[in-house]
């Protein structure tokens, strides 16, 4: 990487990559992303505390914190308010609508975590982009990500969806089809040979075939 340029030093972090490691402040003291190695992560951000649909997803991920335990999953959050406000905004949640926020939240008020992660660019002065979250396995790997606008609220339901699927399909054996739900049926990997293709007694057969998951 040139360093000279500067859009280089923060490009988007991209699937099979590494996550940058970083130390910052939180609602917890102090996190270093790879502290969390050895188990799954759910890092997502948010560009700002007190705002209706950020508040409507923290109280989602606080009611499925358990969920993501039982799957061995850790959560992080991030915005890049402050920790005092950050600190403000759960005592908040926690007085007037019961819920308690069972996870980190990191500050990065210099914007430096969500550059690190392209999540903006070099020049920028805002943070309506840092909407996204990454999905890290347990060696740092960043597995998959989403990224959602302003006005659009993400699926808690689906984030634990897509980190049982990327669980389920981490030894390479099997694929997920569209709408896979915990305990329907997997795809089999696809053959790589011309023979295979030809025996398959079917066209489709070598490609696209459906097999039953015997995981409990």
């Amino acid at each position: 990487m040139d360093d000279s340029d500067g859009m280089a030093q923060y490009a988007p972090v991209r699937i099979g990559e590494a996550a940058p490691d970083f130390v910052a402040r939180s609602t917890e003291g102090m996190v270093r992303l790879s502290d969390y190695r050895g188990r799954w992560l759910v890092f997502f951000s948010h560009p700002g505390d007190f705002t209706p649909v950020c508040t409507s997803e923290f109280v989602a991920f606080a009611r499925a914190f358990d969920r993501f335990e039982a799957l061995g999953c850790s959560l992080l959050g991030h915005s890049v308010d402050s920790l005092f406000s950050h600190l403000a905004w759960i005592r908040a949640l926690h007085d007037d609508l019961g819920v308690t926020v069972p996870f980190p939240i990191v500050e990065d008020p210099n914007l430096e975590i969500a550059r690190a992660f392209g999540m903006v660019s070099a020049e920028a002065n805002n943070a309506a982009s840092v909407r996204a979250a990454y999905f890290i396995d347990p060696q740092g790997i960043v597995r998959a990500m989403n990224w959602y606008p302003l006005a659009v609220g993400r699926s808690v339901d689906e984030i634990l969806r897509i980190v049982t699927a990327l669980q389920r399909t981490a030894d390479g054996q099997c694929l997920t089809p569209e709408g896979w739900q915990p305990g329907g049926p997997l795809l089999a990997q696809p053959g790589f040979s011309k023979h295979e293709a030809l025996a398959a007694e079917k066209a489709t057969e070598w490609f696209y075939r459906p097999v039953t998951d015997h995981q409990p």
